[in-house]
């Protein structure tokens, strides 16, 4: 029988599967207009419901998972670095999916298609809501109606995100590893025909946690934190190009993260939460890099209605007014295609 179990390695998530999903701190855009992928400022840390039984809310020791702490309207993206094998990954927004707008469903679906494809999407930096552009996945309090799940159900219930992976079935997955076998021993062969240095690939910059550090992309009672929109940026949801069949009918495992704020995290944990997110004015005035991603053999999935209609955060909490800095042309790089302790899982 398959391994189910989620585990934590340090601030990783590690699916079945083989999957790996990190919640990086960034840069929150203007909510006008249309931007370069903003860098990553250091993970969230990640912390298991389980361990901390007596200080958690009830109702998440009954759903499980992990949590993290979030500032108000600070901005996060889901990194897959790392993720070691093909997989569907279902990504939910207050049980609200991410990529189709379509209630949160136990089974895949392509019409319109409810999941991403691991590896081949790096990361997810928001709501699939434009043609090639994505609207900043951005925190806010439930009870306000600016989450996600609030725009598009009514209601503000489940908050958090929800992760779930499908691995490919086991002819496909067999058929997949001969290939990579094949692959690897090809390229092993012709790296002894090849001349030392020169060839490899451009290393990744190292996460920052202020500006001049380098920045990487591999780069409810008050307490509960939900999902809303920020600003558009560039960055396709790419369609699958497996027929659905490929895929295993059942997830292979899910994890409900929560997502809390600051004051509650210390009272919860009893550790300090991160500081506060740095300002992108300073970040772009000195002169760091923003990202541009592009894979020239992917097709990029349309947007939904129902995504396409969600309202950014600053239409429900208004303007804070927070300097905005365009960077430079040449502050925008372009980026190439690119165990831990088991998580218990609740009723959700």
């Amino acid at each position: 029988m398959a391994d189910s179990t989620v585990r934590i390695d340090g601030n990783t998530l590690r699916l079945p599967g083989g999957v790996a999903v990190r919640f990086v701190r960034t840069l929150r855009l203007p909510e006008t207009g249309t931007h370069p992928l903003p860098p990553g400022l250091g993970d969230f840390p990640v912390r298991r419901v389980a361990d901390f039984p007596d200080t958690v809310p009830e109702e998440w020791r009954a759903r499980g998972g992990v949590m993290l702490p979030v500032y108000l309207r600070e901005a996060m993206w889901l990194s897959f670095g790392g993720t070691r094998e093909p997989a569907a990954l279902q990504v939910g927004v207050g049980k609200v999916c991410a990529v189709s707008g379509k209630p949160w469903s136990d089974r895949l679906s392509r019409s319109p298609q409810n999941y991403v494809v691991l590896p081949r999407q790096p990361w997810l930096d928001g709501i699939n809501s434009g043609k090639g552009t994505v609207r900043q996945f951005v925190a806010v309090p439930l009870g306000l109606g600016a989450t996600v799940e609030g725009q598009v159900t009514g209601e503000e219930v489940w908050g958090g995100v929800q992760l779930q992976s499908f691995p490919l079935g086991e002819p496909e997955l067999t058929k997949w590893r001969k290939a990579e076998l094949r692959r690897s021993q090809q390229a092993r062969a012709r790296a002894k025909t090849l001349p030392t240095g020169g060839y490899g690939m451009p290393a990744m910059p190292m996460a920052a946690g202020a500006p001049g550090a380098a920045p990487t992309r591999s780069s409810r009672p008050g307490s509960a934190m939900g999902l809303g929109v920020g600003g558009s940026m560039h960055q396709e949801v790419y369609e699958d190009d497996r027929p659905l069949k490929d895929w295993a009918d059942a997830p292979a495992g899910r994890v409900f993260v929560h997502l809390v704020t600051p004051p509650e995290w210390r009272r919860i944990t009893g550790e300090a939460p991160p500081p506060s997110p740095v300002d992108r004015a300073a970040y772009t005035r000195a002169g760091l890099p923003w990202f541009d991603y592009y894979d020239q053999d992917a097709e990029d999935l349309a947007p939904t209605d129902t995504l396409g209609a969600v309202q950014p955060v600053g239409d429900w909490l208004g303007d804070d007014h927070e300097p905005w800095q365009q960077p430079t042309a040449d502050q925008v790089q372009p980026l190439k295609d690119a165990k831990g302790k088991p998580v218990e899982d609740g009723d959700w």
